[in-house]
């Protein structure tokens, strides 16, 4: 099954980015395709090579960027969300990209199923 993953809530203030990580590399370990994961609101902060967790909390950017990296994954951010929030090209983690809306259509229309993590 091919799977496109919209993430929605960044990676400090909810589990749903947490949450479709984990998804996704349990989907890939069985087998499965993602097509691509999209953020989108506050989900954009999850490309955000600025950030610092607590030495003792996981860090969601790096292991995102990593496994993007890794498993050519298409991790796209959200234009518009993220110029509102201050995520620039310049700021973005390794193996993302920024685009529009019509990536999260188009993974909507190429994928199986679109699973929605956040709000």
């Amino acid at each position: 099954m091919k799977f496109g993953i919209l993430v929605n809530e960044g990676p400090f203030t909810h589990q749903a980015s947490d949450s479709a990580y984990r998804f996704v590399l349990a989907a890939l370990e069985k087998g499965h395709e993602i097509y691509r994961v999209f953020f989108y609101h506050d989900g954009v902060n999850n490309a955000n090579k600025l950030s610092e967790p607590q030495s003792d909390d996981r860090d969601l950017v790096k292991l995102w960027s990593a496994l993007g990296t890794e498993r050519e994954i298409d991790l796209v951010v959200c234009v518009a969300a993220a110029l509102r929030r201050g995520v620039k090209d310049d700021i973005l983690a390794e193996g993302f990209r920024i685009s529009g809306l019509g990536q999260l259509i188009e993974a909507g229309v190429e994928s199986d199923r679109l699973v929605v993590f956040g709000d």
